[in-house]
């Protein structure tokens, strides 16, 4: 196992830079997920880390040496990609066994390795198959193999599952997870789907356009977004986010936006009459016989959750609000509900830097 530190990181494809600056550490074991939107620089942050990109500036260090020069066999690293990159002409058992055998391991530790390795992953009865024989998550669990026989010091993930369907990424989910805490491995997952991240990481990174927004453990990016940007990425589903003014009267805090007085609690920051970002969470939002009023647009039961697509307000200044319900609800399109709001779970931005106030 091992520490990663990446220090004032930057990369530049000639005069376009994509990543600027980046500076974070890893600890010894810890699961960390790198999450963002297509082109935030995540996967380039990892292909660096494991020697497939070149760095432009910085240093990145794994057990506090900087491996900026060395090669990437020479790292102490296995990666497992979104293809699975398995070679379609060996066995299973060959494929897991491919890099110990260019190391020239000995024979016993290999099928030593690859068996311990097949036995993790329920791999027992598919080792002398070809990857053409296998379903998508047996071959990913393959790959995987193929990272755990190699022992290494830090296991990197790029976007993993996004070739499964949906029943099997969270199956797959599990596994990697029950996978970490089984060998404590420092572990580097790339993956732009946020519920990823939120179900499977000790702390997560939130990268946009090259810098990092947050970083933090899933229930603090969730309770405590910093800015505007992070609030509406994490979370599914999005944070309700809508502009109005703060008000500070009597003691009191609200925001008035969309006609209504949007209570707010514990706010230190922030004057009266700024212009601001409110948000609420959809699970934060509740049914009441009395309140701010909307009008049903659609009604989607899931189950034991219902999702309400609201409107507020009428004309060019309307805005559409998603509450989800733990239950069910007579509710249909075109009646009026009126909403209730706790203040507490209220989160508001400023309105021009879109900092958390």
């Amino acid at each position: 196992m091992a520490t990663v530190s990446f220090r004032k990181i930057e990369k530049a494809y000639g005069p376009v830079k994509v990543i600027h600056g980046i500076g974070f550490d890893i600890a010894d074991g810890e699961f960390v997920v790198l999450v963002g939107p297509s082109g935030c620089g995540k996967s380039t942050l990892l292909r660096m880390l494991a020697g497939l990109e070149e760095i432009t500036a910085g240093e990145i260090l794994i057990d506090d040496k900087v491996v900026n020069d060395l090669e990437s066999k020479d790292r102490d690293i296995a990666m497992v990609f979104q293809s699975y990159a398995l070679y379609p002409h060996m066995t299973v058992r060959d494929n897991m066994a491919f890099s110990l055998k260019l190391r020239k391991a000995d024979a016993k530790l290999t099928a030593e390795r690859v068996d311990n390795a097949a036995r993790i992953l329920n791999l027992g009865p598919l080792l002398d198959r070809f990857p053409k024989e296998l379903s998508g998550g047996q071959r990913q669990r393959v790959a995987m193999g193929r990272a755990i026989v190699r022992d290494p010091k830090v296991f990197l993930f790029d976007e993993p599952l996004s070739n499964l369907d949906a029943k099997l990424r969270v199956a797959m989910r599990a596994e990697i997870k029950a996978l970490h805490q089984r060998l404590k491995t420092t572990t580097v997952y790339v993956t732009h789907d946020q519920i990823e991240a939120m179900t499977m990481a000790d702390r997560i990174v939130v990268m946009h356009d090259g810098i990092i927004e947050q970083i933090g453990t899933p229930l603090e990016l969730y309770d405590h977004p910093g800015n505007l940007f992070v609030a509406q990425f994490i979370g599914s589903p999005s944070m309700n986010v809508f502009d109005g003014v703060l008000q500070r009267e009597g003691g009191a805090t609200a925001v008035s936006a969309l006609g209504s007085l949007w209570p707010v609690a514990g706010l230190r920051a922030g004057s009266h009459g700024q212009k601001v970002h409110y948000g609420i969470r959809p699970g934060d939002l509740t049914l009441a016989d009395a309140g701010i009023p909307a009008e049903v647009v659609v009604v989607e039961p899931t189950g034991a959750e219902t999702e309400l697509l609201l409107q507020i307000g009428n004309g060019a200044t309307a805005q559409q609000l998603v509450l989800v319900l733990h239950g069910r609800t007579n509710a249909q399109p075109g009646d009026t509900v009126h909403l209730a709001i706790d203040g507490a779970k209220a989160h508001v931005f400023d309105g021009q830097g879109g900092q958390r106030l």
